[in-house]
């Protein structure tokens, strides 16, 4: 596109999209495109950038229509009609004080069914509201849970800096669950449609995490090289460690995905980190009596019976650990401030690995007396 078509583009956007915009663009870019912009629409552009990224501020519209408590019905209306044009939603009103302090909502179908003169204290509901500092999934997920047309965004001191709506509270939603599907598969989020991602892009949103993960395999070649003695007595053994490290990465990572969506829709809490181990530990071991009871059986019959007990003992063994681990860990980075979806499949998988085979030589040993 040429330099006035960009200008033009960007000049019909909203301020939270500018911004969301300017985020991705070279700062040169970025400053030409802000110039072009008219007085008031770079203050307001302004106005959302001041504010910190990953913050709701950073997010929301700073284009509403506010109502007061002593107008009537009638009033309000007519203050509706006249920002209209320039409003994000006129659904619901933030209703403010003289000091533009947040004192309630009210919605314009109960306006339009009031009489005209029909004030607007009498009519206005109890607000839910954001601080414009708070974590912008955090409020987001707020807005989706509470079914708002348009959460209120205030400053510290409670005055009104802007509205979430509802719209750009499922666009955040959406953003967050891709960067956490994406970082449990083990690759950074792409930041624009697949087929229009540069190969080079997808290849160094995925390079980093190979690399560290292969460097979390050496793990469990050390472990192999520990037990290389047991293996070398007991053949057999080896034709089961594909089994049994695939066993406890899946269990692990279905207990980590599961925590980490209840985080996210704010089921639990990292304080609640002892109700869920307690709880995965249950689960782990449960699965693990159902998956050994089968191992057993299985090995047991190809192998025999020693073999079938060395199977079993490690599937409940490594289930219990890898659920239990899986589990914890989101709660952990949560609480470290690191996003729980980095703590979950990949390392756990790999931590599974090195922990399941030593727990399986372990129990082989004592078992087959090697």
């Amino acid at each position: 596109l040429k330099d006035e078509d960009v200008a033009s583009v960007f000049t019909e956007m909203e301020p939270d999209d500018r911004v969301s915009l300017l985020d991705e663009l070279p700062a040169s870019v970025a400053t030409r495109l802000l110039q072009a912009l008219s007085p008031s629409e770079r203050d307001l552009t302004a106005t959302v950038l001041g504010y910190p990224e990953g913050s709701i501020g950073r997010r929301m519209s700073p284009e509403y229509v506010t109502a007061h408590p002593h107008l009537t019905a009638e009033e309000t209306l007519g203050r509706v009609r006249a920002g209209l044009a320039g409003a994000e939603t006129v659904y619901t009103l933030p209703v403010v004080d003289d000091r533009r302090r947040l004192v309630g909502v009210v919605g314009l179908r109960d306006l339009m069914s009031a009489t005209p003169d029909h004030l607007v204290a009498d009519l206005l509901d109890e607000p839910h509201s954001a601080r414009a500092t708070d974590d912008a999934e955090t409020a987001a997920r707020w807005c989706a849970d509470l079914r708002l047309l348009a959460l209120p965004v205030v400053d510290d001191e409670g005055r009104l800096v802007g509205i979430l709506t509802v719209d750009d509270a499922l666009r955040i939603l959406e953003d967050a669950e891709s960067e956490d599907q994406a970082r449990i598969g083990g690759s950074e989020p792409l930041r624009r449609p697949y087929l229009a991602t540069p190969v080079l892009a997808i290849v160094r949103s995925r390079v980093v995490w190979l690399l560290v993960l292969a460097v979390g395999a050496t793990l469990t070649v050390q472990v192999l090289e520990v037990f290389e003695a047991t293996l070398a007595q007991k053949v057999t053994l080896s034709l089961f460690i594909p089994l049994l490290i695939g066993t406890g990465g899946n269990t692990g990572n279905q207990a980590a995905t599961t925590v980490t969506r209840a985080l996210a829709l704010g089921d639990v809490r990292p304080r609640d980190v002892l109700a869920v181990l307690a709880r995965e530990l249950r689960v782990g071991l449960s699965l693990g009596l159902v998956l050994g009871a089968v191992g057993f059986v299985v090995a047991g019959l190809a192998y025999g019976a020693p073999i079938g007990a060395v199977i079993g003992l490690t599937l409940l063994s490594i289930c219990t650990l890898a659920a239990t681990v899986g589990g914890v860990m989101p709660l952990v980075a949560k609480t470290l401030r690191v996003d729980p979806a980095v703590f979950s499949n990949p390392f756990i998988t790999t931590f599974v690995d090195a922990t399941g085979l030593l727990v399986y030589f372990l129990i082989a040993r004592a078992v087959l007396g090697l």
